[in-house]
């Protein structure tokens, strides 16, 4: 993109985002980097300048830093915390070995690290204004001590000098990953630490999530010229470097020497990634007003799968459009990199070399993290259900429904599969656990990923899947570059639906409290057939009742919460629907009747379409054999 259009582009973002819930203040930065690597030595030297916007109505008198490549150092908390979960034992594999609780990435690698293979990031000199700054650094904290307060509506400037060291990889970043790509360069700046309504968030770099300041970057990597980078923002120089992002230019002027300056601009990001290595192959796809550029190194797998990516971007693009929002910005890039698969502002680092399946399917999920992270940034470590969580709903339902082979399934069923294995086994906790603070690893994850899908799912037999889906792109219209929380989102539901939903976040967000459902008793009165339904867990819902006859009509008795002061509209025009007073939460049994008598039922189910995450459904059906 030439520079003219980054600015009118800034003017879009920067205004739909004032149009949005213009009462929440947000800090502001602007990032200018150069550095210069060292690829013999796997080390930079890096220069920042910051400007930084109190936006605030608080008086500031030290600000935080994240330094997150000291967690690659052994006895490191992140080295420490690994070990300590991989000595808990969640289970056993098919084969009857214990299952250790570590991210199977990390395990106790960091502990053997070398001097040369660590990570780290030491600052050298901080002014601001251009008065030097008393710092100190707490592992993957920067501390400062400001000589002078940022007084609330103003600005001011910070200039950095430091030093990197890009550690062997093991989590997210690093050199030399299994696949062979040279560097993913994630966490590896200096970052400002976000500062909102609830404080600073100076949280240690312990492997989990993050949560960053709003602003534009203007960065320049100066790297040995045999390199292909790839990047959050805009490529600024193709013809200098030879190297075009959108064509090829045939009025190339390089530099002379054997480093090439690869300068990238970035407007109203929250972070910034890059990644580089000689072999990278570069292919792009266009669509429906931006472009899709893929980084990957080329084998005989890669050579197949990765233009076939491309090619299924822009199907996927329609779907997600459609029910999540525009992507808003005209650039995104699929990278090869990284352990897995991770997530960025205008990019990605995944994994690349495994089957077209796998690649297309972590492809996606990390795209939609643009939606939930990189556009609707919550504060990860707080809501990581609302970035996995959310992520994961739009992932499985982008890729069911773009899939032939998955037509016609449900895409959730390997969320709630995974819920209820949790509960099981005993490791649950509330999804308000803090990410870094979880007692396991598997409890984070299938909390935040499953349990957070389900959130959304489950929200849709609560208020209607109609209500749900347009709340969703009520909720990406208002809070888009933003920072919302979960009483953000769920009033936007309420708004949408005209239902009260305190109560579904209280029981969802703050407990480990379960639903389970059972027809408690079925008799005949007087030619009519009596239900009782009874709420053998302590988490009370809604109602649908599916009575089917042996004519095969079949008729849906919905109970609304009375708590809810609002009824679910009809979801099937095609299926009759009878709705009833309302089910007092403090009542354990309710009791309806049917106007038909139970010799021509053929079966009543609670919950027939199954998105009610009911921990026991073998007490929600009886059928007439």
């Amino acid at each position: 993109m030439s520079k003219s259009i980054i600015p009118a582009l800034f003017f879009l973002l920067g205004a739909s985002s004032a149009m949005a819930q213009a009462d929440r203040w947000q800090q502001r930065v602007k990032y200018d980097m150069d550095i210069r690597m060292d690829v013999k030595n796997h080390q930079f030297t890096g220069k920042q300048q910051l400007e930084y916007t109190n936006n605030s109505p608080d008086t500031l008198s030290r600000v935080f830093y994240h330094l997150q490549w000291n967690a690659f150092q052994p006895n490191s908390m992140m080295d420490v915390r690994s070990r300590e979960l991989g000595k808990i034992i969640i289970g056993k594999d098919s084969k009857g070995v214990d299952r250790h609780d570590w991210d199977s990435r990390v395990t106790d690698r960091i502990s053997k690290l070398q001097p040369n293979e660590i990570g780290y990031q030491k600052v050298r000199s901080l002014t601001m204004d251009g008065r030097q700054q008393q710092f100190r650094t707490e592992e993957t904290i920067l501390v400062v001590d400001l000589d002078k307060p940022i007084l609330p509506k103003t600005t001011v400037t910070f200039n950095m000098e430091f030093d990197a060291q890009v550690p062997v990889q093991i989590r997210r970043s690093g050199r030399n990953n299994k696949e062979g790509v040279d560097y993913s360069m994630s966490q590896w700046y200096p970052k400002m630490a976000e500062y909102d309504y609830e404080g600073w968030h100076p949280t240690p770099y312990i492997a989990r999530e993050f949560y960053g300041v709003w602003g534009d970057f203007d960065v320049k990597i100066t790297i040995d010229k045999n390199y292909v980078l790839a990047a959050t923002g805009y490529l600024q120089n193709p013809q200098q470097i030879g190297y075009g992002y959108e064509t090829k230019s045939s009025k190339v002027t390089r530099p002379a020497g054997n480093t090439l300056t690869w300068h990238f601009n970035a407007p109203n990001v929250h972070d910034f990634v890059w990644a580089a290595d000689p072999d990278y192959k570069h292919i792009t796809q266009p669509v429906d007003g931006f472009t899709a550029h893929f980084f990957y190194i080329e084998n005989d797998t890669t050579k197949n799968t990765w233009p076939q990516l491309a090619k299924m971007i822009p199907v996927a693009y329609e779907y997600i459009k459609k029910h999540y929002g525009a992507y808003p910005y005209k650039q995104y890039s699929f990278i090869q990199g990284g352990d897995g698969g991770m997530e960025y502002p205008m990019a990605t680092l995944i994994m690349g070399n495994g089957k077209m399946d796998g690649l297309y399917g972590v492809a996606i999920h990390e795209w939609m993290h643009s939606w939930y992270q990189g556009m609707l940034g919550t504060n990860e470590s707080l809501y990581p259900w609302m970035d996995e969580g959310f992520t994961t709903f739009a992932e499985d339902n982008t890729i069911g429904n773009t899939v032939d082979s998955l037509a016609g399934k449900w895409p959730h069923a390997p969320s709630y599969r995974n819920y209820f294995a949790l509960v099981r086994s005993g490791f649950e906790e509330p999804i308000s656990t803090h990410a870094d603070h979880f007692n396991t690893n598997y409890a984070y994850s299938i909390s935040s990923y499953s349990k957070g899908a389900i959130f959304l799912e489950q929200l849709g037999y609560v208020i209607g899947a109609a209500n749900r889906d347009a709340g969703l792109l009520r909720y990406y219209q208002e809070w888009r570059f933003k920072h919302p929380n979960a009483n953000d989102f769920i009033r936007v539901m309420e708004k949408q639906s005209g239902i009260q939903l305190d109560w579904y976040l209280e029981y969802m967000r703050n407990t480990t409290k379960h639903i389970d459902y059972a027809l408690d008793s079925i008799n005949e009165v007087n030619g009519k057939t009596v239900v009782t339904l009874r709420r053998v867990g302590e988490f009370p819902m809604p109602i649908d009742l599916q009575v089917e006859l042996k004519d095969g009509r079949k008729e849906l008795h919905y109970i609304p919460l009375t708590i809810m002061f609002g009824n679910k509209p009809a979801e099937n025009a095609d299926e009759k629907r009878i709705v009833h007073d309302g089910w007092r939460w403090t009542h354990p049994t309710y009791t309806l009747t049917i106007d038909t008598p139970i010799s021509q039922l053929k079966s009543i189910d609670i919950d027939p379409s199954m998105r009610m995450a009911d921990v026991n459904r073998n007490n929600n059906k009886a059928v007439d054999e």
